[in-house]
């Protein structure tokens, strides 16, 4: 099997690049940068120019111009190089499964780890396919490595095939997107782009140009603690103050209830003592007016928890993380257009839907770079059930390539 992006993904995710929230560093987590620092010696063994590094590890390359236009803008391809805190990516062993038959795969390591074909729709596409999972008891890594893989695969293309006209093309792999900081120290400046596309998507075809708009919220309960056998009247326990206000949140505003453009709230990390208890809970939807309206649900159940609990106390603070890029994006239709345009040269059917989740481009689009997302072959993300094929990891980059080709022949003379 001969096949430059699957045996790039490969080595790849073998790195631990979790990030940390917990971190106050960037790249939050060592690992990112010892991947960085490789990646940055394999961009210069291709040859590519103004490869980078910087203090906050970001790294940067260009593949030079070969067009005899000179008005051709700049475009960029960006992917993220950590994964998912949530799940484990130390020592990840990944499995090429060949030639998917349609039976259910059944992950060595951990044989309750089972992708079905019932469970898991997206497999039905992908039947003749090679299927490449871990091996039961880590994520795999494929969100982003996957689109790491496919951006550095096309730019050894495109460095190799110097016939094919494009205008100046830049790559950027950012650390920490996962914990929301993909953005905070990438200088859009000196990536010096007319716009750029992520590469972070799941299913081959989808071109994505809207995404949620997200806050986070941590709560705080704040109790007593005294001795458990002297603790008639005045104990006042975080952990029952948590689990109260847990409790009462909706079900039906959970991630487990919703779909398409319906968003949701979700309590993800708790770090608990009888003194004090804090939750994390992540707030989505697709109109951004609507993250006001949940926060207020939710700072009215902390409320109502804190009466019920006399002598209890809850602190609520919000942090802003991303917004719909719709908003940008809908000001620069020749980012979608020209994508479209890319995969259906491809022999690809363009898939439309927005993306529940975020990416690098939600923040880099308000920050003065349009940034669509592309499909990169990433399934059942931030799971030991993730898995990507290798034949849409192959049409990613050719969907890169054939972007390069588009943008520079839609250029006038």
């Amino acid at each position: 099997m001969n096949s430059p992006v699957l045996d790039r993904f490969l080595r790849y995710v073998r790195y631990d690049t979790q990030s940390d929230e917990r971190s106050t560093t960037s790249p939050s987590t060592p690992g990112q940068l010892v991947f960085q620092r490789d990646l940055v010696a394999e961009l210069r063994t291709l040859g590519l120019d103004e490869v980078s590094l910087d203090e906050h590890g970001y790294v940067m390359a260009t593949v030079p111009a070969t067009t005899s236009k000179t008005s051709v803008p700049s475009i960029g391809f960006i992917a993220h190089v950590d994964t998912s805190p949530e799940m484990s990516g130390a020592n990840v062993k990944p499995i090429v499964h060949e030639r998917y038959d349609g039976r259910d795969l059944v992950l060595p390591d951990d044989p309750s780890a089972i992708l079905r074909l019932a469970d898991i729709p997206a497999l039905a596409d992908q039947v003749g396919h090679d299927i490449v999972t871990a091996s039961g008891t880590t994520l795999l890594g494929a969100d982003d490595k996957a689109g790491v893989a496919e951006i550095v695969t096309a730019a050894a293309y495109l460095a190799a095939h110097p016939e094919i006209a494009h205008g100046r093309i830049r790559l950027a792999f950012t650390p920490d997107e996962e914990i929301g900081r993909g953005a905070n120290h990438f200088d859009v400046e000196r990536f010096g782009c007319r716009g750029a596309y992520t590469l972070d998507g799941g299913s081959r075809g989808e071109v994505e140009g809207e995404s949620f708009s997200a806050d986070a919220m941590t709560l705080v309960f704040h109790g007593f603690n005294t001795h458990p056998g002297y603790g008639k009247g005045r104990m006042i326990n975080a952990i029952k103050l948590a689990a109260d206000f847990v409790h009462r949140l909706p079900s039906e505003m959970s991630p487990e209830a919703t779909e398409g453009y319906e968003g949701f709230v979700h309590p993800y990390m708790q770090q608990s003592g009888v003194d004090r208890t804090s939750i994390r809970l992540i707030v989505r939807d697709f109109r951004t007016e609507a993250l006001a309206e949940k926060e207020a649900f939710i700072v009215r159940l902390a409320r109502e928890t804190e009466a019920r609990f006399p002598g209890a106390r809850v602190e609520v603070a919000v942090e802003e993380q991303y917004r719909n890029m719709r908003t940008v994006l809908d000001g620069h239709p020749e980012m979608i257009e020209r994508a479209h345009e890319a995969v259906q040269r491809c022999g690809l059917d363009v898939v439309t839907k927005p993306i529940r989740g975020g990416t690098d481009g939600s923040r880099l689009s308000f920050m003065g770079l349009p940034t669509p997302n592309l499909f990169a072959g990433e399934h059942n993300f931030h799971s030991r059930l993730e898995w990507a094929s290798r034949q849409d990891m192959e049409k990613a980059v050719d969907v890169i390539v054939a972007l390069c080709r588009v943008w520079e022949e839609r250029t006038p003379l």
